[in-house]
């Protein structure tokens, strides 16, 4: 079954946009990366399969959102978990300098989809179920990826506190 852009644009095209604004909290950069979602694909559309085109759209967004933050060297705010909550809403700005670099440290050596899976945790509220059903990965397999994140800020947060420049 090839893909059809068009089609896609069409069909998907809000849903996407509405994911790339929900990550980057910017319309223009919104619809830049929406832009290049559908670049990606026309580019890659030879080894895509259209089986689940809104699941395949969601991810390549969530990819292309995740790099641009990166990128920017915009730090992710986490409002759910207690010590990541704590850290993104540091007021101070050589702190927040100090929590950007944990961050850094704490998903560099993480899988993309760990990423993937922490800013549906944390910014779009999902549930663990459905975080489960939309990386293909077990509940337990969710859960044990997002302890482990919360250990890493944890430890990685202790570091820091006890470092004389916080």
């Amino acid at each position: 079954m090839e893909i059809d852009i068009k089609e896609y644009y069409t069909r998907y095209g809000p849903m996407v946009f509405r994911r790339c604004r929900q990550l980057l909290k910017d319309e223009e950069t919104a619809l830049d990366a929406m832009q290049e979602v559908f670049v990606k694909l026309l580019i890659h559309k030879g080894r895509l399969k259209g089986t689940y085109p809104s699941s395949l759209l969601f991810r390549i967004s969530t990819n292309i959102c995740l790099n641009i933050i990166r990128d920017q060297r915009k730090q992710v705010s986490l409002d759910k978990d207690k010590v990541l909550n704590e850290i993104a809403h540091y007021e101070n700005s050589e702190k927040r300098v100090i929590i950007h670099d944990m961050l850094q440290k704490i998903f560099h050596h993480e899988k993309e989809s760990t990423r993937e899976i922490a800013v549906m945790k944390y910014l779009d509220g999902m549930t663990l179920q459905e975080i489960a059903d939309e990386v293909g990965l077990s509940l337990s397999g969710v859960r044990k990826r997002l302890r482990r994140l919360q250990t890493q800020a944890k430890t990685k947060k202790e570091i820091y506190n006890d470092s004389p420049s916080c």
